[in-house]
């Protein structure tokens, strides 16, 4: 779990609600059974984790020491004028004025 994530659950003061069917309920129950955990304790942390591996996957970005070196050296070199893209911002937008 993420730092604030954890500093975030010592003041557990909102709740979440869901609907299941019976089948999914008992397939959560058997879960956190087996887990040692309370259904909402077993589902919030199944949540947050997979929460954060969404957000991971929109907001971090992680490359090995040499690609990483690659990506920074290309990122810092001078900008190329690129005559067709000069061309095409030089034209009026079809989208009427900017």
């Amino acid at each position: 779990m993420s730092m604030s994530v954890e500093r975030a659950s010592s003041a557990k003061d909102r709740r979440l609600n869901i609907r299941a069917s019976q089948t999914e309920k008992a397939v959560v129950e058997q879960a956190a059974s087996i887990t040692h955990m309370g259904v909402s304790q077993f589902m919030l942390q199944a949540a947050l984790r997979s929460a954060e591996e969404v957000l991971a996957d929109q907001t971090r970005f992680v490359l090995p020491a040499d690609k990483w070196s690659a990506f920074v050296t290309l990122l810092d070199r001078p900008a190329r004028l690129i005559p067709a893209i000069a061309e095409a911002a030089s034209r009026p937008s079809p989208f009427g004025e900017s």
